[in-house]
């Protein structure tokens, strides 16, 4: 299955929320979904979304700080690891219970720490530090073949700002979710902002 590179950070959502909203990414066409570890119960939606989007969406945990919430993801069936920092032990853990791993870097240093270490993406992060004219300068020295997702400062109406500036998708969390909104919000916003990512790399 091939995935657009947007990935839906639902910090704050509830087990009880997790199948609808993740449903209404879904049906708008993201299909990349991360629960933060800081959420309430985050395991417990994790598991339910796996069981339900099996095959048809990758859903992962944000927020991974150690090998014990590596493992924790494991037990929940996660696909895959975002952290907001370049732990090059957890991205090492990561690939070794056989999930991606997507680390947060701000640093040509910790691009190529994280890459060493394994890593299948990089999230800059926070993005809206270094700005498109900064990822546009790390993207000329790093692997093409690696992914940059820019997260914090992406949204719907600057999406192909940060496109021609080189990143390959983004992680947007309040842009998309706050905790308690409906799914028909999600949904109309998710439409919004995988119509914005689909122009912005037709256009560069």
């Amino acid at each position: 299955m091939n995935h657009r590179q947007l990935i839906a950070i639902l910090r704050g959502i509830t087990p009880d929320e997790a199948v609808d909203v993740t449903a209404a990414l879904v049906e708008a066409g993201i299909t990349m979904i991360e629960v933060p570890l800081n959420s309430p119960q985050p395991l417990d939606s994790i598991s339910k979304m796996r069981k339900a989007f099996d095959g048809q969406a990758l859903i992962g945990a944000g927020t991974v700080l150690s090998d014990q919430d590596v493992d924790n993801l494991v037990s929940a069936d996660g696909q895959f690891v975002v952290s907001p920092n370049c732990d090059t032990g957890v991205i090492r853990a990561t690939k070794k219970a056989g999930l991606l791993s997507y680390p947060g870097v701000l640093t040509p240093s910790e691009c190529f720490a994280a890459i060493q270490a394994g890593a299948d993406g990089l999230k800059i992060f926070p993005a809206s530090v270094i700005g498109p004219s900064g990822i546009k300068a790390m993207k000329a020295v790093l692997p093409p073949s690696i992914p940059v997702y820019a997260v914090g400062g992406v949204d719907a109406d600057n999406f192909d700002v940060w496109v021609q500036a080189g990143v390959d998708g983004a992680g947007i969390g309040g842009g998309l979710y706050k905790p308690g909104e409906s799914a028909n919000v999600v949904h109309t916003r998710a439409v919004a902002l995988v119509d914005a990512y689909d122009k912005a790399f037709e256009d560069n």
